[in-house]
């Protein structure tokens, strides 16, 4: 994953190094101070290795603006200045972009919109399945169905899924996770496993979870005709392969 985030910089000509590190823990378990003093003695331990001209963390799987800010406010403690530069996925008030929430989701949106063009995809009638919804899966699938008008038929998240042939409101959902945790028991909906998302019969489906969720055990079984990969690698070579030869 780190030589990814290498090789994705210099595919933009991005001038940092391109890396990536985190802390094996349940963050669902912890307090927010216990979180706050975690993410302060990560920055401590990796403050040399980063800078605004060097390396620029960003938020990943359950960080947040929050997250952030208290590295970035721990990094400038340690250099002795402010350095808004040295991290992104920052609340606006402390120099955050305004488009950095929706960033992923609508840069998947614009390479599917780009996809259906080239296979004669009607995006107005397409059936959209999405596994993950933290950030990058939310926005997916909300602007999915907002600013093309698909049916967003089933999401999951690390608690299980839900899928509606009729579709149902991403926006909900998020509301739903937020109340109760998870995508799970949605009102109208039945549940899925992650793993029975991936096999379902949709036009497009998006990986947004994590790495090697598509195999060589559940490609062939893949029936959607645009995979558009939010997550990083979430298909292995293998399942590249099958998915390439199935067209």
């Amino acid at each position: 994953l780190a030589a990814w985030m290498t090789w994705k910089c210099a595919l933009l000509d991005l001038p940092l190094g391109g890396a990536k590190g985190g802390v094996i823990c349940n963050p669902k378990q912890m307090s927010q101070g216990e979180l706050e003093r975690l993410s302060r003695a990560y920055m401590q331990s990796i403050w040399h290795f980063i800078g605004p001209d060097k390396d620029v963390p960003a938020p990943d799987v359950y960080t947040n603006s929050q997250t952030m800010a208290w590295m970035m406010d721990e990094y400038s403690k340690i250099t002795g200045k402010n350095q808004f530069g040295v991290i992104t996925g920052k609340p606006l008030g402390l120099g955050g972009s305004a488009g950095r929430d929706d960033a992923t989701g609508r840069g998947g949106l614009c390479t599917i919109r780009e996809a259906a063009n080239e296979y004669n995809i009607d995006l107005e009638a397409a059936t959209v399945a999405v596994q993950g919804y933290g950030n990058a899966g939310y926005y997916a699938a909300y602007l999915a169905k907002s600013l093309f008008g698909c049916k967003v038929v089933a999401v999951s998240d690390s608690q299980g899924g839900i899928f509606s042939r009729e579709g149902f409101d991403p926006e909900a959902v998020r509301e739903h996770k937020a109340k109760t945790g998870s995508v799970t028991n949605f009102s109208g909906t039945e549940a899925i496993s992650s793993e029975d998302l991936i096999e379902l019969e949709v036009d497009i489906l998006i990986p947004a979870s994590l790495e090697n969720t598509i195999t060589d055990k559940n490609a062939s079984n893949v029936k959607a005709k645009i995979v558009a990969e939010l997550a990083n690698g979430p298909t292995t070579p293998e399942a590249d392969d099958i998915l390439y030869k199935k067209g």
